[in-house]
């Protein structure tokens, strides 16, 4: 899997319109808010080129690309955290994400007027945000009642209890969990909280086809908000993107995206920063019959990415071949990789990079 992403918003925004272009699918579009009731699953492989020309050199009979997962979630008012409109309901269902994918409304329609009546993608973004403090505070209260109930004696309590407080006390100078520099120990004893501001937020603003390719009026502000908040932004129009997941030619759909002046797909771009936002690395296996990706954190050594392969390769690993994947197309197939020598050695300690061809030697 490469990643869960939620797919969050105030109603009428064109969440539901980002969800077909992401997963090529073909929801029913409403301009009734809260028509996404109940919220929608749709996993996809995850676009690499890189597989594409490593399967014309090494020919597998099958290439098994990444996946990740999108779910659409109702659409999120101003009173969410105390149960406006579906509220808790959209709230619980983003706890298992790994990254939020905040759809937010610049365009202008006659059809699908906006809930607050006009357009302002800042004003917006601060509602939502807002409502996920709101939430991440009432859970942040609790957990801290239940530390001082267990007592401050215990030094993990005590240590748990000082961070919760911490934390706190950031939210509610409205900064979100994920501006604090939290230690590897902090996010381990924070694992089961499940804290909303700490995932890491991709702002998918929905432009007007001829704002592209950037964003028109709204694009420096929302740039600077968004380094502001240690996110991401990706300017797309969702009615283009939902038209081109349509259209089966790979040539006439990227006639169409170089119309636009558009570097790639919208969907090809909120990939790449999801992997951006989550420090996640791809590298590849092969075998006579299957090519296949596989998503893991940066920095993740040989043997533990071994073991996402199979829990066997971890447990009885030697070493690991290691190519990069363009030098492998380069030369053309296996073999004169190896007799070129660009194939490397590596042990325990290392490091498997973005884009590496692995293949790993073990004995169990």
């Amino acid at each position: 899997m490469g990643f869960r992403c939620g797919i969050v918003g105030l109603p009428n925004v064109g969440k539901t319109t980002i969800f077909n272009a992401l997963t090529q699918g073909h929801e029913e579009i409403s301009i009734v808010p809260f028509s996404t009731i109940h919220p929608k699953k749709g996993a996809v492989p995850v676009p690499d080129d890189r597989l594409v020309e490593l399967s014309r050199v090494l020919h597998p009979k099958r290439v098994v690309y990444a996946r990740m997962e999108f779910m659409d979630i109702a659409g999120l008012i101003e009173g969410a955290s105390q149960g406006a409109g579906l509220g808790n309901q959209f709230l619980s269902h983003i706890r298992d994400m790994d990254v939020i994918l905040h759809v937010v409304r610049s365009f202008e329609s006659e059809e699908a007027v906006h809930v607050l009546g006009s357009i302002d993608p800042l004003r917006d973004i601060k509602i939502v945000n807002a409502e996920l403090i709101l939430k991440d505070l009432e859970t942040l209260e609790k957990r801290i009642q239940k530390c001082n109930q267990k007592g401050l004696d215990d030094a993990e309590n005590r240590a748990l209890a000082a961070l919760l407080e911490g934390i706190k006390l950031a939210l509610e100078q409205e900064h979100p969990a994920r501006h604090l520099d939290l230690s590897n120990e902090d996010l381990h004893r924070l694992r089961d909280i499940h804290l909303f501001t700490i995932k890491p937020v991709l702002y998918c603003i929905n432009v007007n086809e001829n704002d592209l390719p950037g964003g028109g009026k709204w694009e420096k502000s929302l740039e600077a908000f968004a380094a502001s908040d240690q996110a991401k932004v990706v300017f797309m129009c969702g009615i283009l993107e939902e038209d081109l997941s349509k259209i089966t030619d790979p040539e006439e759909r990227q006639k169409i995206i170089e119309d636009f002046l558009l570097e790639q797909s919208g969907p090809a771009k909120v990939v790449r920063l999801g992997y951006e936002l989550l420090e996640k690395v791809t590298f590849f296996t092969f075998d006579h019959d299957e090519m296949r990706a596989w998503t893991v954190p940066a920095h993740t050594r040989a043997p533990q990415a071994a073991g996402h392969v199979h829990t066997d390769m971890e447990r009885g690993f030697i070493r690991a071949e290691v190519v990069k994947w363009s030098d492998l197309v380069s030369a053309g197939s296996v073999q004169k990789a190896k007799e070129d020598g660009l194939f490397r050695v590596e042990g325990k300690e290392y490091q498997v990079g973005d884009g590496d061809v692995v293949h790993f030697r073990f004995n169990v």
